[in-house]
């Protein structure tokens, strides 16, 4: 992240709570035989995770109104309601009270589940006097969240770290003109605090954000996840190499059919293209359920041989 010239690139394999349930004892050795990419106590990190709202088969309500509806446990759920579908309802929304921190989808995608993407979507082509309403209040509950959270008495520098998915699979949602004038105020704010009271911002999101990469480097962040599937090499190495720490996404969506070769290729490509001695990358691996347990073992045999790459 400091560019200091690390002895190896970090890397990490995350395991949906519903993968981990569908390979069972089978993922447990894999596990066993690569401590490095997994961490500490993996099997209890993913049961704590599956226990959670948001991967528990059926239905639960946020603080906000929002219902989130799962169809299977392990997996994520989405929201199926909307509480402010209408731009009248956002006069009368007002801040919850209860407090639920800063959960992936803090901001812009609080946005959509409160009143519906494709409503939304109609606020920033038409730019009502309800859209900016809208953000004002989002954003004025979290920064209650982030005051709640004590950064300035905190006695030495932290990672902070905020997800929101700010992309789609080509594009972003919206026009980077009207994200520059809509949201990157509410991501300056946000995390323009965390840097003054003396912290790093990490930022994960989702899609294809290439376009705005230097604005959220501008709003504070210093490592940045995200996926190269949606942004490619090219533009990642243009636009982030040297600037910002990559914490990379390898394509989780071609895990499921890439060979073991492909995998090998894909993971010594992203050390080229965005890796340096100096530091700057961080790879991560995301496996769901439709990930064939051979291509999980090649892919901690891949990560393990570049992790090091540069020392040689």
């Amino acid at each position: 992240m400091q560019f200091r010239f690390p002895d190896r690139i970090p890397v990490e394999i995350n395991v949906l709570p519903a993968t981990w349930s569908l390979h069972g004892r089978a993922m447990d050795e894999l596990v066993e035989r690569f401590p490095s990419l997994f961490g500490d106590r993996p099997r209890q990190r993913y049961t704590d995770t599956a226990a959670q709202a948001k991967y528990v088969e059926g239905d639960y309500v946020d603080a906000w109104g929002c219902v989130w509806s799962n169809v299977r446990t392990g997996m994520a759920s989405i929201v199926t309601h909307h509480p402010v579908p209408t731009r009248e309802d956002v006069h009368s929304l007002r801040v919850p009270d209860a407090n639920e921190g800063l959960p992936h989808g803090f901001m812009y995608l609080r946005l959509c589940d409160l009143r519906g993407f494709e409503e939304l979507m109609l606020d920033f082509a038409e730019e009502p006097p309800e859209l900016q309403m809208l953000i004002d209040i989002v954003l004025a509950y979290n920064l209650r969240q982030l005051k709640n959270m004590k950064l300035a008495q905190r006695s030495s520098p932290e990672i902070i770290r905020f997800g929101d998915d700010l992309g789609m699979q080509r594009s972003l949602p919206i026009s980077p003109q009207k994200w520059r004038k809509y949201l990157k105020p509410c991501f300056a704010e946000l995390y323009g605090r965390c840097r003054d009271a003396g912290h790093w911002v990490y930022m994960h999101t989702d899609g294809h954000v290439v376009e705005i990469i230097p604005d959220l480097i501008e709003c504070g962040v210093k490592v940045l996840n995200l996926q190269v599937g949606a942004n490619g090499f090219d533009s990642l190495a243009e636009t982030c190499k040297g600037k910002i720490c990559v914490h990379l996404d390898l394509d989780r969506q071609q895990f499921p059919f890439f060979t073991a070769d492909d995998i090998n290729d894909h993971v010594r490509e992203a050390v080229e293209r965005l890796g340096s001695p100096n530091g700057g990358l961080w790879l991560q691996a995301e496996i769901g359920p439709d990930v064939p347990l051979r291509n999980v073992e090649t892919l901690c045999i891949a990560l393990e041989k570049y992790k090091s790459y540069y020392r040689h």
